[in-house]
């Protein structure tokens, strides 16, 4: 231990963190050949057996690498939840989730469905997308029963959206992702003409970002006690991050070095770069040698990316603790960012590439939330 340590303090001096992740990596691998995984049943849960020869050595190597494992007496085994991350971890392949939900549908539109997934899968459409057109379809598979779905005309869907939109009470967002999802499959997967053109999609309304001022801003911080939750919020405002890319940060992304941080696979599939907080580095520092992430910057329990809706939640504990009370989410964290850096006096263009905003109409909303570009302007009666 420590020797760890000093190897460690030795390459921080430099802000190299990578050479001491190696080092790290290569000395607390589990073996997995040593193990042989089973998914089975136990007390009504989907779990995976974890099955080797006695070894008090691989019982030490397991336990060390998932603290959550349990030991079952009637199984005589030692096992963990049956989870897509888990399942990851340990290199097993993952349940066909498609496979499962499709059989809820009735037979005459479980084809159609599988069809929406290979075409999505095909264009390489990303696993949110994937997720939100399938539940969307699935709904509207569900509801038609027995009825094929390649038989519906623009009028019957029309009356499916009203639906949606009097008794259900679906908001304009989901509104807009299920129409989305269905004009997909009817002209992607079905290859019908552009159908939808005369389908009014619900108006979103045009709100305003939510922020938090730089004084709240040092408040949440200074009530976040726990080391890796005061830097993922850190990040998160000090970079102007989504929630998504904060936790998907691989240690190999931190080039301390150049003191940029490389953001990759954002939204819409988009990779950039994005300056390192200097006031950030301590912290960093410190950070890696209490917790030694291995591959991703924030892990979670079975050494995977940390769950987005753990950080969210760690963003409104955090916000109760400061007796901050706004409505808003992490992603305020965000547009506190933007602000901040045009009140300082930042140029729109530099700020969209920051943010990795398309067009400069997304950025410009936040305009409308400083005081500093409607300071100079003086009124007519003014000059009278």
């Amino acid at each position: 231990m420590i020797y760890v340590v000093k190897f460690f303090n030795t390459f921080i001096m430099y802000n190299n963190f990578n050479i001491f992740v190696k080092y790290v990596i290569q000395n607390n691998r589990m073996d997995l050949t040593k193990y042989t995984f089973k998914p089975s049943r136990h007390r009504n849960k989907n779990i995976i057996l974890i099955q080797f020869p006695f070894d008090q050595n691989l019982i030490a190597a397991l336990r060390k690498r998932f603290p959550s494992a349990k030991w079952s007496a009637s199984k005589k085994s030692w096992y963990l939840p049956d989870l897509p991350v888990v399942r990851k971890a340990i290199q097993m392949q993952e349940k066909n989730s498609v496979a499962v939900k499709v059989k809820s549908i009735h037979p005459l539109n479980q084809q159609a469905y599988l069809d929406l997934n290979k075409q999505l899968t095909l264009k390489k459409y990303s696993l949110s997308t994937k997720r939100i057109y399938l539940a969307e379809f699935k709904h509207l598979l569900t509801l038609l029963d027995d009825y094929y779905v390649g038989n519906l005309n623009p009028k019957r869907l029309k009356d499916y959206f009203l639906y949606c939109l009097k008794v259900e009470k679906m908001s304009e967002r989901k509104m807009n992702g299920k129409i989305n999802a269905i004009k997909f499959f009817f002209e992607q997967v079905l290859h019908r003409p552009k159908m939808f053109f005369d389908i009014p999609r619900p108006k979103k309304p045009q709100t305003l970002p939510k922020m938090l001022s730089k004084t709240e801003v040092k408040k949440l911080f200074r009530v976040t006690t726990n080391l890796k939750h005061r830097v993922a919020l850190q990040l998160c405002y000090g970079m102007g991050l989504r929630v998504s890319e904060v936790v998907n940060i691989k240690i190999v992304d931190v080039d301390s070095k150049r003191m940029v941080l490389h953001v990759r696979g954002a939204k819409g599939k988009k990779d950039r770069y994005v300056p390192l907080p200097n006031s950030i580095l301590p912290q960093l520092r410190e950070y890696y040698l209490t917790f030694r992430p291995k591959v991703y910057l924030f892990e979670g329990q079975y050494g995977n990316a940390y769950a987005k809706s753990s950080l969210q939640q760690v963003f409104r504990f955090a916000m109760k603790k400061a007796n901050i009370n706004k409505e808003i989410g992490i992603h305020g964290l965000r547009h506190s960012y933007a602000t901040h850096l045009l009140e300082s006096g930042a140029d729109m263009r530099f700020i969209q590439e920051l943010l990795g905003h398309n067009s400069i109409k997304t950025t410009q909303v936040y305009t409308k939330v400083t005081p500093r570009s409607t300071s100079k302007i003086k009124s007519p009666l003014d000059s009278l």
